[in-house]
C-alpha cells in the first residue's frame, strides 16, 4: 500500500494533536447539552473513534451510512444505506465527517437530519477540501481539523475502492494507483 503513496500529507502526530485541540473545543461547546454525535460511515470510523474519546461530556453515539461514490468519482445520487436509530428531536446533534469534499453528501446528510427537528445541528470534519466544493452548496462546517489541497487522499479511514483506510496517516495517492 505505502508504495502507492505519493506524499504523506498529515502525520499521525499532526492528526492526534489536532483531534485533541478539537476535543477541547467540542467539550466546551457541548457541556450540559448531552449531544448525539453522528458518524457518517465508513470513512469516519477512525476519526470518530479518536474524536469521541476527546469529547469529555456525556453523549450518545450513533451512525449513518450515505454513499455517492464509485471509485474516485461521485455519482451525485445520495443513498441512505443506514440511518441513525436515535430520536434527535429537540437534541443537540454533532455530525462527524471524515472529509468535506464536494459537499454533496454532507449537504444531503444535514438536510436529512434537520427534518427531525434537532435543537442544534453542527458539523465537525477532519478534512476540508474547499477547491472541490460544489458551488451550489452553501453549507459550511462548524469545526475543521485541516484544510487540504485538491489531491486524492487516503488513509486514516479514507479509501480508494475500500483500500488504504488502515493507514495511520493521511497521504496523497499516486495517480497511477487509480488510473
Amino acid at each position: 500500500m505505502e508504495q502507492n503513496i505519493q506524499e504523506v500529507l498529515l502525520t499521525e502526530e499532526q492528526i492526534r494533536q489536532r483531534i485533541a485541540e478539537l476535543g477541547e473545543v467540542l467539550t466546551e461547546e457541548y457541556k450540559d447539552k448531552n449531544p448525539v454525535i453522528v458518524g457518517v460511515l465508513k470513512g469516519v470510523v477512525v476519526f470518530y473513534a479518536d474524536m469521541i474519546r476527546q469529547v469529555k461530556v456525556p453523549c450518545q453515539m450513533d451512525f449513518m451510512c450515505i454513499s455517492s461514490y464509485v471509485g474516485t468519482s461521485s455519482t451525485g445520487k445520495m443513498v441512505v444505506k443506514q440511518d441513525i436509530s436515535a430520536d434527535i428531536q429537540g437534541r443537540h446533534v454533532l455530525i462527524l465527517e471524515d472529509i468535506f469534499d464536494t459537499g454533496n453528501s454532507l449537504d444531503f446528510t444535514y438536510k436529512h437530519l434537520m427534518e427531525r427537528n434537532p435543537a442544534s445541528l453542527k458539523i465537525c470534519t477532519l478534512l476540508d477540501k474547499p477547491a472541490r466544493r460544489n458551488p451550489n452548496i452553501t453549507l459550511k462546517p462548524d469545526y475543521v481539523g485541516f484544510s487540504i489541497p485538491d489531491a486524492f487522499v487516503v488513509g486514516y479511514g479514507l479509501d480508494y475502492n475500500e483500500y488504504y483506510r488502515n493507514l495511520p496517516y493521511i497521504g496523497i495517492l499516486k495517480p497511477e494507483a487509480y488510473n
